[in-house]
């Protein structure tokens, strides 16, 4: 039942985590860690790939972007969320949170489109590697980054306008940042047509770019098949393995956040789906591409002086 109470709301204020109110400093301590890891994971990462020229690549400039995109991303949502924790929460306006939302959308949907664009790197340089270098060139990997950005900016902004033409009659978020379906559920008015424009945009901005990478995929596998010889193949894979993991893991969170019914989870269950995609999913790339690529941790080895791995 929608409130009737039409006072004017001029800022919002953030409930938390009010299940785990005993644990609060536990959970600051442990967030502030793997924040910090993020930041320092994904700054590594863009400064190897700028600094080794071993890693001028398409593959690699894709990858330092989508580090860069990352690092922005839990820089927009974590910080509050922090002092939120340690009782420093301040009442957020109408316009700071409608900005919030704002780059969370952009950064968040821009995330998904260079995944997208590593995995179509990653099918031509499998499928089609003596066009490779023409194909890759540094015009076209521009045009990729430029088109990853401009359709996460045309969907944050039809979404912000969607959510903020709404009328609110409460003020208490009951989540920890700005996303939409919390924010919408603070409206007096009836929602059922901006949760349609939701859900539609949401499938979108999910389901295409996952369905291209998958495509890629399908299409990469096969071709690694007809490889004659059994290294052949593991190399092929191996340079495959690092960007599928986060695929797998970024997409799969995003698809159960926002592609389910409003009532399906309850109010915890989507806290941790959110926990999940905007503190674990980020530290997820740095830890990936550092650990399981070699020429990453070769590109490592260089620029502290030490011998690259055999």
């Amino acid at each position: 039942m929608k409130r009737e109470n039409h006072t004017a709301v001029s800022e919002f204020v953030f409930q938390g985590f009010p299940s785990f109110c005993e644990h609060k400093l536990t959970l600051f301590a442990v967030f502030l860690i793997l924040y910090l890891l993020t930041l320092a994971g994904n700054v590594i990462i863009v400064t190897i790939i700028s600094i080794d020229r071993h890693l001028h690549t398409p593959m690699y400039f894709f990858l330092s972007m989508l580090s860069m995109s990352e690092t922005m991303y839990t820089l927009v949502i974590v910080p509050r969320m922090l002092s939120s924790l340690i009782g420093l929460s301040q009442p957020i306006s109408l316009a700071g949170c409608a900005t919030q939302m704002f780059f969370f959308i952009t950064l968040a949907i821009n995330n998904c489109f260079l995944l997208t664009a590593m995995g179509y790197d990653r099918y031509v340089a499998i499928c089609n590697p003596l066009r490779y270098t023409v194909i890759m060139n540094k015009k076209v990997c521009a045009q990729l980054v430029w088109g990853t950005c401009s359709i996460g900016l045309l969907v944050a902004i039809i979404q912000i306008s969607s959510v903020f033409k709404l009328p609110f009659c409460d003020r208490k978020v009951a989540h920890y940042f700005c996303d939409i379906r919390p924010v919408m559920k603070l409206s007096c008015a009836d929602t059922n047509l901006h949760d349609i424009i939701n859900i539609i945009v949401s499938s979108l901005v999910i389901v295409v770019p996952m369905g291209l990478v998958f495509i890629s995929y399908i299409l990469i596998i096969s071709t690694i098949l007809k490889i004659a010889s059994a290294e052949g193949r593991k190399k092929a894979f191996a340079t495959c393995a690092s960007h599928l993991t986060v695929v797998i893991v970024h997409y799969g969170c995003a698809s159960i956040a926002y592609l389910k019914p409003n009532s399906e989870n309850t109010r915890d269950q989507d806290q941790l789906i959110s926990v999940t995609y905007t503190i674990f999913t980020p530290l997820l790339n740095p830890v990936v591409y550092t650990l399981r690529n070699k020429e990453v941790k070769d590109a490592l080895h260089r620029a502290f002086g030490k011998k690259p791995l055999a």
